[in-house]
């Protein structure tokens, strides 16, 4: 085990490979080009190999320099993000958290403010997704996801329910008296296929062949919508404000229920204090 890490020599080493210049590493290390110089041949003497060829304009790296590179560069990545951790004396926790872009629009996102103010040393960074998530393979602390719940390998925490129903533009809307009007209307589609027919069966209703757009995005078929390209439909419980606004309209009450919102992390990484604050707030706030 060593005892005295080189981490200047380390530090010059790898603003060194980067650049491949010793004078440019100098310059972002405030140091001498000589600096540097003495400190990558320390490096190379305790090592016992040569990390560089000295060419006659810069540098290149060896296959050993090559190795180290990635290895040395992540180092200090995670040391960095170690040492960020830490504000004003206290422990800042970095939660990653994956969502639905129409539930990060339409309901998280206006209440982030109340989350911030009372959990200021949780730094949470979202990613906006169309529900197909890996957990895993993106870094994700944990996602918000729609569906039934029962995602492989994951823990699933209910939030709320979220109905689909018809919406579009009001002046499409003002045309539609009944469900079985929607029959002579561009019915606009998700990447769900049996979202339109799951509807019409729940009003006991044949379904007509759907034509409209395609998108994997509840946003992007309400805005769609809401220019008249045709019906959409939508989880209207994260379209309160576009209601309100008068740029979605809602023909009929008729809804059906296709799935609900859903924390979830992974089961083979418990959940940290970050992500139980967290949790305890979104239901807190699915509740209220």
């Amino acid at each position: 085990m060593r005892t005295h890490l080189p981490l200047n020599a380390l530090r010059a080493f790898e603003a060194s490979a980067r650049h491949l210049s010793f004078t440019k590493a100098g310059l972002e290390l405030h140091v001498t080009q000589a600096a540097i110089s003495h400190q990558v041949k320390s490096l190379e003497e305790n090592l016992g190999i040569a990390l560089f060829r000295r060419l006659p304009r810069g540098l290149a790296l060896t296959d050993e320099g090559a190795a180290l590179l990635p290895e040395i560069a992540e180092g200090f990545r995670r040391i960095a993000r170690s040492l960020d951790r830490f504000e004003a004396g206290q422990v800042r926790e970095v939660l990653t958290v994956g969502v639905v872009g129409s539930f990060a629009v339409g309901w998280l996102l206006p209440r982030l403010a109340a989350f911030r103010a009372s959990h200021p040393f949780i730094d949470l960074r979202l990613l906006a997704n169309n529900n197909r998530v890996d957990l895993a393979g993106e870094g994700l602390d944990c996602a918000i996801r729609f569906g039934d719940g029962a995602w492989h390998g994951t823990e699933a925490v209910h939030l709320f329910a979220a109905p689909f129903s018809p919406a579009c533009a009001p002046g499409i809307a003002a045309r539609l008296r009944r469900p079985e009007d929607l029959a002579g209307e561009t019915l606009l589609r998700s990447y769900r296929a049996d979202e339109w027919s799951r509807w019409f069966a729940a009003q006991e209703l044949p379904c007509p062949p759907a034509r409209g757009l395609v998108a994997d995005s509840s946003l992007v078929l309400a805005e769609a919508a809401a220019q008249g390209a045709g019906v959409a439909l939508l989880p209207l419980r994260l379209f309160a404000r576009e209601l309100r606004e008068g740029r979605l309209a809602r023909p009929f009450a008729a809804e059906v229920a296709l799935g609900a919102y859903w924390l979830t992390w992974l089961r083979s990484r418990p959940p940290g204090p970050a992500l139980r604050a967290f949790q305890f707030w979104l239901m807190e706030q699915a509740a209220g």
